[in-house]
C-alpha cells in the first residue's frame, strides 16, 4: 500500500456577511472590518497603511481599471520595482483582473518573448520611464498604464491612462478567477506558464498562516522579489490574510538587514539559502555588532537550505529556522517542517502543510516509506494546469497527481526528505548521483560558504561530475584539501572530477543557484590551459596519461578523468606507474589525485615510504645478504 502524507485546513476566516471568503478581495475586506486601524502594510519614508486604508485603495484601483479597460481575466503585466507600490499594485489588479508581475531586470528579447505568450491587455510601468518594456509594448501595441508613486506623506499610488473598451466583466473576481500568473523560474527546461486561481492562494496562504502561527501581531520583513510566488505568498498575502503586517523593502542588501531587523522588529522573514547565506556573511563579517532580535522564526524556502546554513542561522539568530518545500505550481507552501515542540528533522522538508503529498512511481503507484520516487502532490492550492505546453506535451499530472520533478522519499513519520531534481541527476557511467548529496558534504567543510555540484560532459561516461565552492570570506581553500575532505565522505564515483573555487555563483531572479546550465557558464574556468610538468615525476606521469588517453601531450594540472579517463583507464594508469617504479599504487589514488601534479607528489611521497621501509629491513640483514636482495628485487633507489 502505497503511503500518502496530508493537513487538513482550517475554514478561512467569514466575511462581514458571514460567508467564507472565497476571493482576495472578499479577504481583505475581512480584514479591513476586522483588523481596521492595525498596519498592513509598512515601507521606508512612507507612513503604515492599515488594513482598512489597503482596502479603500484596493476598491479605488479595481474601479479606476475598470474605468481604463481593464477587467476580469484580463491579463495585466507589471514591470515594477521592488517596494510597497509594487505590492500595492499586485493586490489591486489581482482582486480585480489577472495580475503577471515580471522581473524589471528582464531583457527586451525576454519580455518580447513574454509578451507575445501572453497577449497580456496592459502593461504597468513608473510614470515617466523609459525602459525596455515600454519599447516593447510600444512596438506590440500593449496599451501602457503609468504608475505614479505616492511620494507624498498619505498619498497611494495612482494610475493613469487612456480609456478604453471594457472586454470583460467589471467589479471584483471570484474563486474560480485567475488571480496570478508565473513563470516556472526555468533553471530545468523552458519556462512555463502556471495559472493560479484566488482558490488556489486563499489555501496556499492558509495552509502557510497555520504552519507558521501566524497572527495579528506578527510582522514580515520581505527580502523576496514580489515577482515570485515566495515573495508574494509567504512574505505578503500569509500575512495579510493572518491580519498581520508586512515590510516591503526594496531589493535585498545584506548590508541593510540587521538595520531593519532594528527598526522594524519582524517576528519573522523567509528567503531562500542563498540569502541565509548573505546574511550570515554579514553578521560574521561584523562581529562586534549588536543584533537586535525581535524574531520568532526564520523560514526557509525555494531551494534546499544545507543543515550547516540552518545550524549557524540558528546560533546567530537564537530562533527555529522552519524549512519549507514550495513550488510555483501547488500556490508556494507543500510541505514544511513544524515550529517547536513539534520535531523538526534537518535534511527534511518536513510533513505536507498544504496539499497532499505522495511519492510516486514510474507508472504513477504510490510507494511505501522509505522508497524514493518522484514526489507527486494534489489538492486545492495546485494549479489546474500549465497554459502554454506545445501540442502533445505531457500536462505533469497522473491519475489527478501532479508531479514534482523532484525525487524524494518519506519517513516512516511522514517527513518527507528531498534527493533532488529528476533532471539534475548526474549520469556518470550508469551510476545515478544525486548533485545535492555532494552539496551538503562540501558544505561541511569549515570555510566553504557555498557549494553547488552539477554535470560535465564526459566522452566514455557520458556525464561526470564537477563542484563550485564559494569559500567564506578570508578563508583560502583549494582543490585539493577539499578533494580529500569529500573522500572521507562519500564513495569515490561520487567524488567530483573538478572542484572550482569560485567569487560567486550564478542565481536566478528568486535567487535560486542556477544548477542546469552552470557547465556552460563555467566553461572558461573549468577548460584548463596547458602548463608543461616541473619535474621528472610529473613527467614520467603525464606520459602514461597521454599514452593511455591517446593524447599527444599531458599538461601538470590536466585532470585525468576531464580528459575522458574512466576507471578502466585508470587502472592502466596505474599497473604502467607500478611496473615503472616498482611499488603497488592503492587502486584509489589516481581518483584522489588526478592530475601530474597531484599524482606525482603523492607517487613521490609512497616511494620515499617504501625505500625507508626497505632500508629498515635491510639493516637487519648481513652485508651478503643485503646485496643479494637488492640484485634479485632489482629496486630503483636512485
Amino acid at each position: 500500500m502505497g503511503r500518502t502524507s496530508g493537513v487538513q485546513s482550517t475554514p478561512l476566516s467569514p466575511t462581514a456577511d458571514g460567508s467564507v471568503a472565497h476571493s482576495l478581495a472578499s479577504l481583505l475586506e475581512f480584514s479591513a472590518r476586522y483588523h481596521q486601524d492595525r498596519p498592513a502594510l509598512l515601507a521606508a519614508d512612507r507612513p503604515a497603511l492599515s488594513h482598512m486604508q489597503l482596502w479603500k485603495h484596493v476598491s479605488t484601483t479595481v474601479r479606476e481599471l475598470n474605468r481604463l479597460g481593464v477587467g476580469r481575466g484580463d491579463r495585466v503585466v507589471m514591470v515594477l520595482p521592488q517596494g510597497v507600490d509594487l505590492a500595492l499594485t499586485f493586490l489591486a489588479v489581482a482582486a480585480g483582473a489577472t495580475a503577471v508581475p515580471l522581473n524589471p531586470a528582464s531583457s527586451g528579447t525576454e519580455l518580447a518573448s513574454l509578451f507575445h505568450d501572453l497577449q497580456p491587455r496592459a502593461l504597468i510601468l513608473p510614470a515617466g520611464e523609459a525602459s525596455e518594456a515600454r519599447r516593447v509594448a510600444g512596438d506590440l501595441g500593449v496599451p501602457v498604464l503609468d504608475l505614479t508613486p505616492g511620494s507624498e506623506p498619505g498619498r497611494l499610488p495612482q494610475l493613469t491612462g487612456t480609456g478604453s473598451h471594457l472586454n470583460g466583466a467589471n467589479g471584483f473576481a471570484d474563486g474560480g478567477d485567475v488571480a496570478l500568473v508565473l513563470y516556472t523560474s526555468g533553471t530545468t527546461a523552458r519556462p512555463k506558464r502556471v495559472p493560479l486561481t484566488h482558490a488556489n492562494l486563499l489555501a496556499s496562504l492558509q495552509a502557510i498562516g497555520a504552519t507558521l502561527r501566524l497572527g495579528p501581531d506578527d510582522r514580515c520583513l520581505n527580502v523576496m522579489p514580489l515577482f515570485h510566488i515566495h515573495g508574494l505568498m509567504a512574505c505578503l498575502l500569509a500575512s495579510l490574510g493572518a491580519g498581520g503586517s508586512t515590510v516591503c523593502t526594496e531589493a535585498f542588501d545584506p548590508d541593510r538587514f540587521l538595520g531593519n531587523l532594528d527598526q522594524w522588529r519582524p517576528s519573522w522573514y523567509s528567503a531562500v539559502p542563498t540569502i541565509h547565506q548573505a546574511i550570515l556573511a554579514r553578521t560574521e563579517n561584523d562581529s562586534g555588532s549588536t543584533i537586535v532580535n525581535s524574531l520568532r522564526l526564520i523560514r526557509s524556502s525555494s531551494a534546499a537550505l544545507p543543515p550547516p546554513v540552518m545550524a549557524r542561522l540558528e546560533a546567530v539568530f537564537g530562533v527555529p529556522v522552519i524549512e519549507s518545500y514550495g513550488m510555483t505550481e501547488a500556490s508556494h507552501q507543500m510541505a514544511s517542517n513544524p515550529l517547536p515542540p513539534h520535531v523538526r528533522k534537518p535534511g527534511s522538508v518536513g510533513l505536507a502543510a498544504g496539499p497532499e503529498v505522495a511519492i510516486l512511481g514510474p507508472a504513477g503507484e504510490l510507494l511505501s516509506a522509505g522508497v524514493r520516487g518522484e514526489v507527486g502532490i494534489r489538492g486545492p492550492s495546485v494549479t489546474r494546469g500549465y497554459e502554454n505546453l506545445p501540442a502533445g506535451a505531457p500536462d505533469g499530472f497522473t491519475e489527478g497527481w501532479f508531479r514534482t520533478g523532484d525525487q524524494g522519499y518519506l519517513d516512516a513519520d511522514g517527513y518527507l526528505f528531498l534527493t533532488g531534481r529528476l533532471k539534475e541527476l548526474i549520469n556518470r557511467g550508469g551510476e545515478k548521483i544525486a548533485p545535492r548529496e555532494v552539496d551538503d558534504v562540501l558544505l561541511n567543510f569549515p570555510g566553504v560558504a557555498q557549494a553547488v555540484t552539477f554535470a560535465i560532459p564526459h566522452p566514455s561516461l557520458g556525464e561526470d561530475i564537477a563542484a563550485a565552492v564559494v569559500p567564506r570570506p578570508g578563508v583560502e581553500l583549494n582543490e585539493a584539501v577539499l578533494r580529500e575532505f569529500a573522500f572521507e565522505h562519500l564513495p569515490a564515483f561520487k567524488i567530483p572530477s573538478r572542484i572550482l573555487l569560485v567569487e560567486k555563483l550564478p542565481v536566478g531572479a528568486s535567487g535560486k543557484i542556477q544548477r542546469i546550465g552552470l557547465a556552460e557558464r563555467l566553461a572558461k574556468q573549468l577548460a584548463v590551459g596547458y602548463e608543461a610538468p616541473a619535474s621528472p615525476s610529473e613527467e614520467r606521469v603525464a606520459e602514461v596519461f597521454a599514452q593511455v588517453l591517446e593524447q599527444s601531450r599531458i599538461g601538470r594540472f590536466d585532470n585525468f578523468f576531464s580528459l575522458g579517463g574512466d576507471s578502466l583507464r585508470a587502472i592502466r594508469v596505474l599497473n604502467r606507474l607500478q611496473d615503472s617504479l616498482g611499488f603497488n599504487i592503492p587502486v584509489l589514488t589516481l581518483f584522489r589525485y588526478p592530475t601530474p601534479q597531484l599524482l606525482a607528489a603523492t607517487l613521490d611521497r609512497m616511494r620515499e615510504s617504501e625505500i625507508d621501509a626497505l632500508a629498515a629491513e635491510l639493516e637487519k640483514l648481513s652485508p651478503d645478504e643485503r646485496d643479494r636482495l637488492l640484485r634479485d628485487l632489482s629496486v630503483p633507489v636512485n
